[in-house]
């Protein structure tokens, strides 16, 4: 027998993302997108809206609905998505979300009442990096914890 035997390793025949990852980690990320672009496209904000507004600054505002949308991209980019994707997960998440917080902007340029603001896009990018760095450090910490 020789000693100069290939050793092969099994081939993967699976593909790296399912169908039901894409559905779980994807299915959050493009519904609360979805809630966002339905937020932008009202002209007159109910009561309770803005008088919260007049409470605390748009910015905070966008900072946390853009934190959340962060943190469901880096979740999404990390277990629902490639191998190149899940290893630069937060970069990917956090361009993504300035990307969307941009289109947002524009949009509502075109809704009566509304008006786009380039600080709004700044604290959409703040908001998603912080989300997303935050999501990544709750996984780390997660998963040290069960060593």
């Amino acid at each position: 027998m020789e000693s100069n035997q290939m050793v092969s390793s099994p081939i993967r025949t699976a593909p790296l993302v399912s169908p039901v990852s894409i559905l779980r980690y994807w299915g959050p990320v493009f519904m609360y997108a979805g809630l966002i672009f339905f937020g932008s496209s009202v002209s007159n904000p109910p009561e309770s809206v803005s008088s919260l507004l007049e409470e605390i600054s748009d910015k905070v505002l966008h900072l946390c609905e853009y934190g959340l949308l962060g943190a469901l991209a880096y979740r999404a980019c990390r277990h629902g998505a490639g191998i190149w994707v899940a290893r630069h997960a937060v970069i990917v998440a956090v361009a993504g979300c300035a990307l969307y917080g941009l289109s947002d902007e524009i949009h509502q340029l075109f809704v009566p009442l509304r008006q786009g603001d380039p600080l709004d896009l700044v604290a959409d990018s703040a908001g998603a990096t912080l989300g997303a760095w935050t999501w990544r450090l709750m996984e780390r910490r997660a998963g040290q914890s069960s060593l």
